[in-house]
C-alpha cells in the first residue's frame, strides 16, 4: 500500500489503464480469431469482411497507445499475407 497520496493515485491509474488495455487487446485478438476462422472456411467475402474488421481493431489499439505502431504494422502485414496466400 502506498504511503504517499500521489503514489496511491498513480497506482489506481495504472490499474485502470491495465484494465482498459486488456479490454482493447482482447477485442483485437477476438477480431483476429474471427478472421482466422473465416479464412479456414474458405469463404472469400466473409474472410475479406473479417480481415477489414481485424485491421480496424488493430488500428484502434494502435491509436489508443495499447500497441506500438510497428507491432500494428506486423499484425496487419501477417493478416494480409495469410489472406493472399489462401485466397489466391
Amino acid at each position: 500500500m502506498p504511503n504517499i497520496k500521489s503514489a496511491a493515485k498513480r497506482a489506481e491509474l495504472a490499474r485502470v489503464r491495465t484494465l482498459r488495455n486488456s479490454a482493447i487487446k482482447s477485442r483485437m485478438k477476438t477480431a483476429i480469431r474471427k478472421f482466422n476462422a473465416a479464412l479456414a472456411s474458405k469463404d472469400k467475402q466473409q474472410a475479406w469482411d473479417s480481415l477489414i474488421q481485424a485491421v480496424i481493431a488493430i488500428d484502434k489499439a494502435q491509436a489508443q497507445g495499447t500497441i506500438h505502431k510497428n507491432a500494428a504494422a506486423r499484425y496487419k502485414s501477417g493478416l494480409y499475407r495469410r489472406y493472399n496466400s489462401v485466397m489466391q
